[in-house]
C-alpha cells in the first residue's frame, strides 16, 4: 500500500474522502450548480502519491486543498493535497450522469504533502499554492460552505474512517491545466502561522 509520512512516520491511509463543491467562486468557475448537501467522491490507496508527474496524452487539472489525516474518528494530523483531476473526462461523465472515477481515483491523483498532527481549533486555517512563484489558489476556513468538522460527521453518517485515512476539503478558485516543468509549491497556515509547505516539480 501507498503511505503518507505523518509526524516524520509512514503511515498507511485505506482510502481518501474527497469533497466537491466546497467553495463558492469554484462553483462558478466551473458553471456548476450549488448542491444541497454534501457531494463526496472516494480516491483509493492507489492515488497517492508524492510525485507530480505530467500527462502527455490527456490534459490534468490541479485543485489544491487542505486535507486532514483522520485518527479514531477525529481530526488528528493536517497536510496539502493536490486533488489531480481529467477535466474533459469529468465533463463528459457528468454529462451523461456517471460517477466520476475515471477523472477523480486514476492512480498518483492525490498528490500530498506530509502530514503534522493538528487536532485545534479550525478557525483561522488557510491555503496558499503557487505555480512557477505566481499565487494560484489562496482560501481560508470561512470561505468553506462546509467546515471540517462538519464534512467528517457528514461522511461518518454513511462510512468508516479507518485509522490514517484522509479527508480532502475541496478546492478554492484557481485551478487550471498542468504543464511541463511548473514548479508547484503550497502551505497550510493557522493563524498565518505555517503548519505544512510542501513543494513539486512536474516531470
Amino acid at each position: 500500500m501507498n503511505s503518507v509520512k505523518y509526524c516524520d512516520k509512514d503511515v498507511y491511509p485505506s482510502k481518501i474522502v474527497c469533497i466537491g463543491r466546497n467553495y463558492a467562486e469554484h462553483i462558478a468557475e466551473l458553471n456548476n450548480e450549488t448542491p444541497t448537501e454534501p457531494v463526496f467522491f472516494i480516491k483509493p490507496n492507489s492515488a497517492i502519491s508524492n510525485e507530480l508527474q505530467f500527462n502527455e496524452e490527456v490534459a490534468i487539472h490541479f485543485e489544491g486543498e487542505i486535507v486532514f489525516l483522520i485518527q479514531a474518528g477525529e481530526l488528528s494530523g493536517i497536510g496539502f493535497g493536490l486533488d489531480l483531476t481529467k477535466r474533459e473526462v469529468q465533463s463528459e461523465l457528468k454529462r451523461k450522469g456517471l460517477p466520476w472515477e475515471r477523472a477523480k481515483a486514476f492512480d498518483k491523483s492525490a498528490v500530498l504533502s506530509d502530514f503534522v498532527e493538528f487536532s485545534g481549533d479550525c478557525q483561522g486555517l488557510s491555503m496558499e499554492l503557487y505555480i512557477n512563484d505566481r499565487l494560484a489558489q489562496k482560501a481560508d476556513f470561512d470561505l468553506m460552505l462546509h467546515k471540517p468538522q462538519a464534512i467528517l460527521q457528514e461522511a461518518s453518517s454513511f462510512l468508516t474512517f479507518e485509522d490514517n485515512d484522509l479527508l480532502m476539503t475541496g478546492t478554492p478558485k484557481g485551478v487550471g491545466v498542468i504543464e511541463l516543468g511548473d514548479q508547484f509549491y503550497a502551505k497550510v497556515m493557522h493563524n498565518n502561522d505555517v503548519l505544512v509547505e510542501a513543494s513539486w516539480l512536474v516531470e
